[in-house]
């Protein structure tokens, strides 16, 4: 079932999430609800999707990247998902490069974010993960993550001149292809 998506000014945007029980994880309404936010991912072309986005205050990301028309140069990244995720910084420097949200439709920012991370969390099976993620692998767990911390993207501009409307960015901003 596709669910509906937060736009920015909800309250649900801006509040921490709790931690996801244990117990909770192989129950079937649970997985339902995976299921339904992988689903929700797919319908509107994202690369991930966090609880938050779609109204639920809890610990929850789901994230793929697999033939996607924005993004087809870079390497997929499988159908992951992350319960109660905990990242680690393992390198400091930073990337820029564009970002955009389901939950702030239209618009695209310059965000910097760390080139490489340590993520520990819970699979889908209830299985403990723990995994390194680089580059936009680690972008978009940082995006993600921060939907769980009550954060967007915006809060990560360090010039908010760097924003744009898509139709704009996709025309001025975006480097021309050869």
């Amino acid at each position: 079932m596709i669910l509906k998506v937060a736009r920015l000014g909800f309250p649900s945007l801006r509040t921490g999430a709790q931690p996801v029980p244990i117990d909770q994880i192989k129950t079937r309404d649970f997985q339902r609800l995976i299921d339904d936010m992988v689903e929700t991912m797919h319908e509107y072309h994202g690369v991930g999707l966090a609880a938050p986005q779609v109204h639920l205050p809890i610990q929850l990301a789901v994230l793929e990247v697999r033939n996607h028309p924005r993004y087809p140069d870079l390497p997929p990244i499988p159908l992951t998902v992350l319960i109660n995720p905990e990242v680690t910084v393992i390198d400091r420097a930073t990337i820029d490069d564009w970002e955009g949200c389901l939950s702030i439709p239209d618009l695209r920012g310059m965000v910097p974010r760390f080139k490489e991370l340590r993520v520990k969390a819970i699979g889908r099976d209830g299985a403990p993960l723990d995994f390194v993620a680089r580059d936009f692998h680690a972008r978009v767990i940082q995006h993600e993550t921060d939907h769980l911390k009550g954060e967007v993207y915006l809060d990560r501009m360090p010039d908010l001149r760097r924003l744009g409307f898509l139709d704009e960015w996709q025309r001025f901003l975006l480097p021309k292809q050869e």
